[in-house]
């Protein structure tokens, strides 16, 4: 009788066979042996599926691929992955990203130790194809006001128990977040009254490129101070906090070549809790 609480890995994938394989393997190759990774393919056009779909035949026990009727983007693809998951917990895993050998296992133990938590992230490494160039750190145990001009959790880190998720509806699907769906969930979580923390420890590895800094758009940028607006009053943050839901636009205005320097030379990211 296997007594270590069983992990369900999500992962939504859209056209990224250049770094699929190096994610799932670091999946695979995880110290923690009792997961499943759950891949949704959101209608990739390269060769995404047929290199999944690899996997899923050479370990039918591990991995289980579904995929999407129409690309109907993160938020859709993350819920259909929960409809499948039958773990007690729910790890994020993206597509071109990198989970360390430990992740699993040291996130684990944090939630089998800490009952209080709903959820746990970690720090994660950023990385390129030409190097790694610093540390995003998240504050230990972040607080609900974090929300106000930042999130508590890098959102592809986190560990979530499966009874959360649940209780939240999972993922809120609508055009405000065909991006930015993790400050979404983050508002409705402390809503719900759940707490988390975050590991001290790099335990991820997020790749950064010039794209993921375009894909920034004013429309984006706009649906997120409409999530802020929206969560400010579901958290009731007083008037006076209000000016901060403007920051998204402001940033819309910085070339996006000047932030992705930014992201490059700021050798740690911190957010403030």
């Amino acid at each position: 009788m296997n007594l270590k609480p069983k992990v369900s890995v999500i992962m939504s994938v859209f056209n990224c066979e250049d770094t699929i394989d190096e994610a799932i393997e670091s999946i695979l190759n995880q110290t923690y042996s009792n997961f499943e990774l759950i891949i949704c393919d959101d209608c990739s056009t390269d060769n995404t599926y047929n290199k999944v779909l690899y996997y899923k035949k050479k370990y039918p026990d591990k991995v289980v691929l579904i995929k999407n009727d129409q690309n109907s983007k993160l938020s859709f693809s993350l819920n259909h992955c929960l409809k499948y998951a039958t773990g007690d917990y729910v790890a994020r895993m993206d597509g071109d990203d990198i989970s360390l050998p430990m992740r699993l296992e040291k996130q684990v133990a944090f939630l089998m130790e800490h009952p209080e938590f709903m959820v746990v992230g970690t720090n994660m490494q950023r990385f390129d194809t030409e190097r790694k160039y610093g540390q995003v750190k998240v504050p230990a145990r972040p607080h609900k006001t974090v929300l106000k001009s930042s999130v508590p959790f890098c959102h592809a880190t986190i560990m979530m128990r499966k009874t959360a998720y649940d209780k939240l509806d999972g993922y809120t699907v609508s055009k405000r977040t065909v991006r930015g769906q993790d400050r979404d969930l983050w508002f409705r979580f402390y809503a719900e009254g759940f707490d988390g923390a975050n590991i001290q420890e790099a335990l991820y590895m997020v790749r950064e490129d010039m794209n993921a800094v375009k894909r920034r758009t004013f429309k984006v940028r706009w649906n997120s101070m409409l999530t802020s607006i929206m969560g400010y009053r579901l958290l009731k943050f007083p008037l006076k906090d209000y000016p901060f839901v403007f920051l998204p636009l402001i940033k819309a205005f910085i070339p996006s070549s000047i932030m992705h320097r930014y992201h490059r030379n700021k050798q740690e990211k911190i957010i403030k809790g």
